[in-house]
């Protein structure tokens, strides 16, 4: 007799593991562009103010770029079940590298270029906010993991890796937003600068919060 809770959850996985497939191979044909070290192309297009006059900006902004794609792959992998129960050693090793990449390199550069944000005062405070939070929550799932408490330390991973997300979040809402209502680009940047992380955060909330009942 067919399951239908089991089928619909393994059909909603399948349906999350295409996605993000689709959209990290278009994160990783954005981030090839700026190789080797191109400071005239996608984005940095239209930051040549920050390239040219704040000196620290563009190797920090390559750090930011290149050290995500190691987040969104090693974060990916971490809630595979196989791993985490059949392999620990390797899962261990991959959140070690997760950890370390975020708290180190990926959300220190995601708060400093922050404040060189397009979109003004709005679209700064909303980055801040993400690159804050990212670290804190990163930071408290190694703690807990340390301290043994396991459900804890799953459910900040869950909401550090759906803030790493938002670099995927923030494009799609920002094609959506362009082709449904063509607003003026410091418009779609302010939106786009919550839009990006604060419905990962939700949805993730809902799901720490429907696996307690369980």
């Amino acid at each position: 007799m067919l399951n239908l809770p089991n089928l619909k959850i393994n059909y909603l996985r399948l349906v999350w593991l295409l996605l993000f497939s689709l959209f990290f191979l278009l994160m990783l044909q954005i981030t090839l562009r700026y190789i080797p070290f191109n400071n005239e192309v996608a984005f940095l297009q239209i930051k040549q103010t920050e390239v040219e006059s704040v000196k620290p900006y563009l190797p920090i902004f390559y750090l930011h770029v290149y050290s995500s794609i190691f987040v969104l792959l090693a974060g990916f992998t971490q809630f595979n079940k196989r791993l985490v129960f059949n392999n620990s050693r390797l899962h261990r090793a991959i959140g070690y590298l997760y950890v370390i990449t975020v708290l180190c390199f990926s959300a220190p550069s995601g708060i400093y270029i922050a404040f060189y944000a397009n979109g003004g005062i709005t679209a700064k405070i909303a980055f801040l906010t993400l690159g804050i939070l990212w670290f804190g929550f990163t930071l408290k799932a190694i703690l807990l993991a340390k301290q043994g408490k396991i459900v804890e330390h799953q459910n900040y991973m869950l909401r550090s890796f759906a803030l790493a997300s938002s670099a995927i979040s923030l494009r799609f809402w920002k094609v959506i937003l362009v082709y449904l209502f063509h607003p003026a680009p410091m418009d779609v940047y302010q939106l786009v600068a919550w839009l990006g992380w604060i419905p990962n955060l939700l949805i993730i909330e809902r799901i720490i919060k429907n696996k307690q009942k369980i």
